[in-house]
């Protein structure tokens, strides 16, 4: 059986070019409108799944509207890679220390202060202080993040990714993500560290073959199940 696979961008790259390791003939590549809503993103992820059931690749935001449309129609399995399911560890000091950053950041943003938004963010995001210097050519920047939808507050719960099969790959280089991917893992999933692309661990050679090995898993769970059912 051919497996139909469905990829799904996080905030930055869209299409094959998120998932630089993947064939680009290989799957379907989803695309989310730039102002879209994460529940209409969710929506339009229940729309192109409804009937394929297929494996459906996620990174960071991505796997939010993944969440939510799992929780609607099923799939094969589920390739989660840094999932920012922020929702699923809400009282875990990393994430409320993250939340509150980014909260107090965009609320400056929201009061106009753009240039205050990114002092805030800049550092917890990318590393290193506010520039001066730097701001004109970072503003663009800063300007798209000050309305990239948030990762909280969609109601995600660990049921809704209950009893699928699922891989989590996290780069080992932030508590948040592998607190995030611990509780996925103590729920049943299986949880892969592939370290030294940090937020990206697709970009490395060996996220392809743990993707295999994970598809191949599932393809030897299908024909089990198809060898156990009665012949009608």
């Amino acid at each position: 059986m051919s497996i139909r696979r469905v990829y799904v961008h996080g905030a930055g790259r869209q299409g094959p070019d998120a998932w630089p390791r993947v064939d680009p003939a290989s799957g379907v590549f989803t695309a989310f409108a730039p102002e879209a809503s994460v529940g209409q993103q969710a929506q339009q992820l229940v729309r192109d799944i409804r009937d394929a059931r297929p494996v459906v690749y996620a990174h960071s935001i991505g796997a939010v509207p993944v969440a939510l449309a799992v929780d609607q129609v099923p799939v094969r399995g589920l390739v989660l890679v840094e999932p920012a399911l922020y929702d699923i560890a809400r009282g875990a000091e990393p994430i409320e220390r993250h939340i509150a950053i980014v909260s107090e950041a965009r609320a400056q943003a929201d009061a106009g202060d753009l240039r205050s938004f990114w002092a805030i963010l800049r550092p917890l995001m990318f590393g290193g202080p506010f520039d001066a210097a730097t701001w004109d050519r970072e503003r663009p920047v800063a300007e798209r993040w000050a309305r990239t939808n948030l990762p909280w507050g969609h109601g995600v719960r660990e049921r809704m990714l209950r009893g699928i099969p699922m891989l989590v790959v996290t780069g080992g280089w932030n508590d948040e993500y592998e607190r995030m991917a611990g509780l996925l893992a103590a729920d049943g999933a299986q949880h892969v560290v592939l370290r030294g692309a940090r937020h990206r661990p697709m970009d490395l050679p060996a996220f392809a073959d743990t993707a295999r090995a994970f598809e191949a898993s599932l393809s030897t769970q299908t024909a089990a199940a198809e060898t156990r059912s009665p012949t009608r």
